[in-house]
């Protein structure tokens, strides 16, 4: 019989998140999730299982190939998992990146208070 891993700590060791502590806190509010259903910290995840993540603005799916209680290095993290997140949440996450982003002339200076307000404006307007 295969022994599972913690999945806060697979979460921190595939370098999904930063902290041991913030992977913790992402399975308590809910956002790590196995076959549907919601999942503990302590919730023991064996090879093979399907994980689904939702770190806004996209939810990420990764099966687990291989587990490891230590933190890995970047490369070796392909090794560890499968990434099966759909492109168009890739896609999303770009839109999302670029329509939060304004191009200002190099050596302009920093925005006015007047400017920086317009600029807020622009990117909480919803068009309604």
């Amino acid at each position: 019989m295969e022994k599972g891993i913690r999945i806060d700590k697979w979460l921190w060791a595939v370098r999904i998140f930063k902290t041991r502590s913030l992977a913790s806190e992402a399975c308590r509010s809910g956002k790590v999730k196995i076959l549907g259903q919601v999942v503990k910290p302590s919730h023991e995840v064996k090879t093979g299982a399907v994980i689904n993540i939702s770190i806004p603005p996209i939810v990420r799916t990764i099966r687990v190939v291989d587990l490891t209680p230590n933190r890995v290095s970047a490369k070796l993290v392909p090794i560890l998992m499968e990434d099966l997140t759909p492109e168009e949440e890739y896609l999303k996450l770009k839109r999302d990146h670029q329509a939060n982003f304004e191009f200002r002339e190099h050596g302009i200076g920093r925005p006015t208070k007047q400017q920086r307000r317009a600029i807020e404006y622009l990117k909480n307007y919803s068009g309604v």
